[in-house]
């Protein structure tokens, strides 16, 4: 897995505010770094354009690249680390701008300049 690429993912119910059930997320991490552990760091999606309420939302457009049927929100203040037997079928891969975008909301969430 690299970072920028799209699974699904099946996110267990937690009973708190975090996205449960199964939805595409883009991976946050590059295996070639971490290819030995049995997590992966994934952002959830969602289609509520509700969700930009919140502080770390990155919008991302469906299209052929990414593999997403709707447009989708990446739910970065919901980054996370979830079993890699969690995560199947590749959907497609984000652009390096939507990727970056990522990166600098997660910079903003944590206090990194």
């Amino acid at each position: 897995m690299q970072s920028g690429e799209v699974y699904w993912v099946d996110f267990p119910l937690r009973g708190g505010h975090e996205q449960a059930g199964r939805r595409p997320s883009i991976v946050l991490q590059e295996d070639k770094v971490a290819a030995r552990s049995p997590l992966v760091f994934v952002a959830p999606l969602t289609t509520r354009a509700g969700a930009t309420r919140f502080p770390g939302v990155v919008f991302v457009a469906a299209d052929a690249t990414n593999g997403l049927t709707a447009d989708s929100y990446a739910l970065v203040f919901q980054f996370g680390a979830t079993d890699r037997r969690q995560v199947s079928d590749k959907l497609g891969d984000v652009s390096p701008a939507v990727l970056a975008d990522i990166y600098k909301a997660l910079d903003q969430l944590t206090g990194h300049p």
